[in-house]
């Protein structure tokens, strides 16, 4: 058995299983076709050793981690050239992460904890993206021009300590397919809030300024090229001035906040419209989101214009008296720790299912996948729990915005019942049901364009007054 420092990196194929029931002979071909003429070539050029494949992956070594971070460059760069033609639902993308550190060689194999961190990196990575270990990164920011965006600590299965983590992807400005093609690019900015937490804020459109809370999960890059809320945020911002921003343990934010908490929540928004140079705007909450709109917009009367609510509540599923949701947040919470960040989406799915009923494949594993990109199970839990224990039904009634709530008539996430309830305390609310049983608003169904419709029109009044 032999001890040596090396990087490894570690790639796995994104969606394999499901690739592979679609079509299996073509996506063999594809594959042996980019190891023969692409990866295994880059790898070699780069004086890599691939020590271990399987049927979606591979691990290798490298003598640096800078031989290791210009070879995945390589490749994913390539990747996306060569599969840019391909719809996304069918396309092969591969996750690597890479790490650096001891390793014990014995009979052709490598182990040890080195090996264990890349392999967990590459499992919460995009894909199409690298993570990559801060080490890796302090060691190769001035030999690489590509840049990584600091993910902060993660905490990742069955590694003890918290992982600083760096993650690459592509330009996305070069992909053909048309589920990603958007008309204006968004400008993300940062600022700090009030306990030094580190928040990034994203920028698009023209017109009347419009705030969004942020909702369940965040993340400003992945959704706005996702086929879930990028042709939303796209219609958006062709009615208004849209700035929305990832909450505290969410995507480009602190992944690794000290404090979740309403109040926390409440503090941040604030921030959001100072660093924006917000003075009079609309705010607009989806889900939780409705729930924390309503707390500011009571706090700040003078600051909101109006609110539109969607799809939300006042109560938590853990306020609304019933021994039956109290017992499943529980539930929900230890699904969540357990499976979140796994490279099986079927713990995210139970979420998703109950998110979009009526959505298609594609749409549904793009949002299975948003929601592990977008935080660590430990935080996605502290989430869940803060969503659940909200309460803000005494704020209602000191609305003095006009107030636009809308509500699917099927929703499987939260009642409609809740929405009405909600309609109901807010003075001179309007109520509008959307039809289907999602409760998000996905592109192509006829409550995204009933809500459009209606927010355009409640924007115009506004304006007018």
């Amino acid at each position: 058995m032999e001890r040596r420092l090396c990087a490894i990196l570690a790639a796995d194929m994104a969606g394999y299983t499901r690739l592979m029931e679609r079509n299996e002979s073509d996506v063999l071909g594809r594959q042996k076709l980019y190891r023969r003429e692409l990866i295994d070539p880059a790898i070699a050029q780069a004086g890599g050793q691939i020590v271990k494949t399987t049927g979606d992956g591979m691990l290798t070594r490298f003598d640096t981690a800078q031989a290791a971070v210009r070879c995945a460059l390589e490749i994913q760069q390539a990747m996306q050239q060569r599969e840019a033609d391909t719809p996304r639902k069918e396309r092969i993308q591969y996750r690597i992460g890479i790490n650096i550190g001891d390793i014990l060689l014995e009979d052709g194999d490598i182990f040890g904890d080195g090996v264990n961190v890349a392999a967990r990196l590459e499992a919460i990575s995009e894909p199409g993206g690298i993570c990559i270990s801060d080490v890796v990164h302090q060691i190769t920011q001035d030999r690489v021009t590509e840049p990584f965006t600091d993910l902060g600590l993660q905490k990742v299965k069955n590694i003890t300590r918290p992982i600083r983590v760096w993650q690459w992807v592509p330009d996305r400005s070069r992909d053909n397919s048309p589920d990603t093609a958007r008309s204006q690019a968004q400008h993300v900015s940062f600022c700090i809030a009030g306990d030094g937490t580190q928040l990034a804020w994203a920028r698009i459109g023209k017109g009347p300024s419009v705030l969004k809370a942020p909702n369940w999960l965040n993340h400003l890059d992945y959704e706005w090229r996702s086929p879930v809320w990028g042709p939303f945020l796209e219609q958006m911002s062709h009615r208004c001035d849209l700035v929305r921003f990832d909450q505290r343990g969410n995507g480009l934010s602190d992944r690794d906040p000290a404090e979740i908490s309403e109040d926390a929540m409440i503090s941040d928004i604030g921030s959001i419209v100072e660093a924006a140079g917000l003075n009079r705007f609309v705010l607009f909450g989806i889900s939780q989101g409705c729930a924390f709109s309503v707390r500011y917009a009571a706090e700040n009367p003078e600051k909101v214009s109006g609110l539109v609510l969607v799809a939300g509540y006042l109560r938590g599923a853990l306020m609304r008296n019933s021994p039956e949701q109290s017992a499943l947040s529980e539930a929900t919470n230890v699904l969540i720790r357990e499976g979140w960040g796994s490279p099986n989406p079927a713990y995210r799915h139970l979420f998703t299912e109950s998110m979009m009923p009526d959505s298609t494949e594609a749409q549904k594993s793009s949002f299975d996948e948003l929601q592990r990109v977008s935080c660590s199970p430990d935080v996605a839990a502290r989430i869940n729990t803060m969503n659940a224990s909200v309460e803000v039904s005494d704020y209602a009634s000191r609305i003095q915005a006009p107030t636009l709530v809308l509500h699917s008539e099927g929703d499987r996430r939260v009642p409609v019942a809740e929405g009405r309830r909600m309609a109901a305390l807010i003075p001179g609310a309007r109520f509008v049901t959307l039809p289907g049983n999602n409760h998000a608003l996905i592109d192509g169904s006829p409550a995204l364009d009933l809500f459009l419709s209606e927010f355009s029109a409640f924007l115009a009044e506004i304006v007018e007054s």
